[in-house]
């Protein structure tokens, strides 16, 4: 019968994977190690040079004996350089990990190696930069989708909501409105566990005053009170929820969302302002607009925009989600003038109030429209279509006739749980491939 190792065989065979592991290329740890061998080198010889005086001013007596015990000298040099040595590099390693462990125990993960969080760590931040705009749900799923494959992202989120809490909010306390930049934090924070289930958590009936808001964005609220700036408050908040990347509003000028739609079976057009409003008039959408009209962007999702690798716009809601972010002009300025590799990713179903009846070609037109240019390089579109709909969706496709005019790429993007909405880790993985197909692989 053969016998098991040992427990202590098996921590030590396990000490020693984790101690070649820090030396892995791309941590960024082996020009320090080496450093601090140098250091500890040069001491070495400067103590040996105190002590070899000593033992040769030393008197024939006991203490030459002692002297001559301490330093192995009946034993070859070679080995006493071996064993000194070996010593001494143990001794260097063992305190620079355990020190290592004890300044980074706060921010470690219980169970998992320093090294493993390390190279974790290096990998995501070794990412491209990818920069994704839209807002609601969908933007968030992309997010947390994205965040497993680079740190460097950044979310531009439209500040054009006046429903629900974000509306109230905006309408008491004069913010903006926080709920899909909440949304945003949420999906990128680290622990999407307990903190992020605080942030998304809100307040049920039984309270007039509280009812209604969410804990994220009476957070954020009370953030942009305490420091002064919104901007500053989703920093903060990006903190409290240690967010891989950073979620900026498009601009922090107070706009309103404001199209004309025409109704069904009528020969006249009406005006609906307020994004929450839109969905709700049946019609199609004919023209849309920010008021005021063309306001600036932000400077930090311009500076994103123009340093990125991948430049993702949705999925999320057509016109009340991602034309509000590209109808600000030094956005969709930025997105012309970058070098990012620019993917438009088609919602999987129809909207409605928004886009009821539209196919991926009909969402395109509808952005090419209001902004007046050709912003995309791919087209990502879903190709499953034999889960269930409830009966008010239907589900967006890319017709054939569209790679005439547009590069399109189709796949099976849709969840398991809920088919009419994408899956992340699917549609994350399909960017990220498309991404490297086109740059070449990542430089680690």
């Amino acid at each position: 019968m053969q016998k098991k190792p040992s427990s202590s065989l098996s921590r030590l065979r396990s000490s020693f994977q984790q101690l070649i592991l820090w030396f892995s290329p791309g941590l960024g740890v082996k020009r320090w190690f080496g450093l601090v061998f140098a250091g500890t080198t040069m001491l070495a010889v400067g103590l040996a040079f105190v002590l070899l005086d000593i033992y040769r001013q030393a008197p024939d007596n006991w203490v030459s004996d002692v002297l001559a015990l301490i330093s192995l000298q009946p034993l070859p040099r070679l080995l006493r350089a071996l064993i000194f040595g070996g010593i001494g590099v143990a001794c260097v390693v063992i305190g620079i990990l355990r020190l290592n462990r004890t300044i980074l125990r706060p921010f470690l993960v219980p169970g998992t190696p320093v090294v493993n969080t390390l190279m974790q760590y290096s990998r995501l931040d070794r990412g491209p930069n990818v920069v994704v705009i839209g807002g609601g749900h969908g933007l968030a799923t992309v997010l947390r989708g994205l965040k497993k494959y680079t740190r460097n992202i950044t979310a531009i989120v439209t500040v054009a909501d006046d429903g629900g809490s974000s509306g109230k909010l905006r309408a008491v306390k004069g913010v903006l409105p926080p709920g899909d930049i909440r949304n945003c934090l949420a999906a990128l924070s680290n622990d999407e566990d307990l903190t992020s289930q605080l942030f998304q958590y809100r307040f049920s009936t039984g309270d007039e005053h509280l009812e209604g808001h969410s804990f994220g964005n009476l957070l954020i609220s009370a953030l942009a009170e305490i420091t002064g700036s919104f901007e500053r408050a989703v920093v903060e908040a990006g903190r409290v929820l240690s967010v891989s990347g950073q979620v900026v509003p498009s601009t922090l000028h107070d706009v309103r969302l404001v199209a004309d739609k025409s109704l069904p079976n009528l020969r006249r057009e009406v005006r609906v302002k307020g994004e929450s409003q839109i969905p709700e008039i049946s019609g199609q959408v004919r023209r849309l607009w920010l008021e005021p009209n063309a306001p600036p962007a932000y400077p930090s999702a311009v500076r994103a925009l123009l340093r990125a690798d991948m430049i993702v716009v949705g999925p999320g809601s057509l016109y009340t989600s991602i034309l509000p972010n590209l109808l600000v002009p030094d956005i969709i300025a930025a997105i012309q003038a970058s070098s990012a590799f620019k993917v438009f990713v088609c919602n999987v179903t129809t909207q409605p109030g928004e886009t009821d009846n539209y196919d991926c070609g009909d969402h395109l037109r509808a952005i090419e429209e209001h902004v007046k240019a050709d912003l995309f390089d791919l087209v990502v579109s879903n190709g499953e279509t034999n889960a269930p709909l409830p009966e008010e969706l239907k589900w967006v496709q890319a017709p054939a006739e569209m790679d005439d005019n547009y590069a399109v790429y189709r796949a099976d993007l849709i969840s398991a749980e809920n088919p009419y909405r994408h899956d992340s880790e699917k549609l994350a993985q399909v960017l990220i491939d498309l991404y490297l197909e086109r740059t070449g692989p990542l430089v680690v």
